[in-house]
């Protein structure tokens, strides 16, 4: 079974068909990536993921239970997590407080599914422990007390990562991760996201532009061009598919 399979999912804004007929399935600990031009409607199937839009038809199945009608944070509670295409920390936070605000999140889901249910994070000191183990991972356990918003770009990009990770998901949802970087923080991303691959056993769905960055750590894609899929693949194949120039460039 598949941990995530998307089957004939379509969401419509009055006349307009933003997405039709969209299919996919992703197996648990896969890198996978979803690419295609501006306005393809790539961050509207991010939205319908995690329960921002409610799809017109379709069914989303996480770990082959169906999560269509879910609230946001119910979905979360299920297991994915996301970040955006602009970065929205709490820049008036430390990188510390960012963090536990994952760890929280699922806190308060275990004052109703039952107290012993997340005992590692019951305590504040017990959270504090385990948001300073998620960012020695990230390289931003020094950086712990500093304002959120006086990290550079790059390290404010990680820090966003570690907070959807706090959430503890089953899939990871990157939203463009590599917007504004420069090539040698794009770099350090593509060894931050297979590291964050294996050291929390996750699985990667990742929306970019940076083709380097698709073709360098993706195992499979999927191109999307006008609310529908173009092709699926690996990103060899893919990439150099006339149907997947022609998208991007023109004919």
């Amino acid at each position: 079974m598949a941990l995530l399979e998307v089957k004939n999912l379509g969401i419509s804004f009055g006349g307009l068909r933003a997405v039709d007929d969209f299919n996919i399935r992703i197996e648990e600990g896969q890198l996978y990536g979803l690419i295609g031009p501006n306005g393809a409607g790539k961050t509207t199937i991010f939205n319908l993921l995690t329960g921002v839009y409610k799809p017109t038809d379709g069914s989303i199945l996480l770990d082959g239970k169906n999560i269509v009608g879910k609230s946001i944070h119910k979905i979360s509670h299920e297991g994915i997590a996301r970040t955006f295409q602009n970065i929205r920390l709490f820049g008036k936070m430390t990188v510390l407080e960012n963090v536990k605000v994952g760890l929280h999140s699922q806190y308060k889901y275990s004052l109703f599914a039952g107290i012993f249910q997340y005992p590692a994070i019951k305590k504040e000191a017990q959270m504090t422990e385990r948001a300073m183990e998620i960012l020695e991972v990230f390289g931003l356990a020094e950086d712990a007390e500093l304002l959120a918003s006086n990290l550079p770009y790059g390290q404010q990009r990680k820090l966003e990562i570690a907070r959807a990770l706090a959430t503890n998901p089953k899939l990871l949802l990157l939203d463009e991760p590599a917007a504004g970087m420069n090539p040698n923080e794009t770099k350090e991303l593509m060894d931050t996201i297979r590291l964050v691959r294996e050291k929390f056993h996750v699985t990667v769905l990742l929306i970019e532009h940076d083709m380097k960055l698709v073709s360098g750590i993706c195992e499979e894609l999927t191109v999307l061009n006008f609310g529908t899929v173009l092709t699926q693949g690996k990103p060899e194949d893919v990439l150099n598919d006339p149907k997947v120039i022609t998208a991007y460039l023109g004919e």
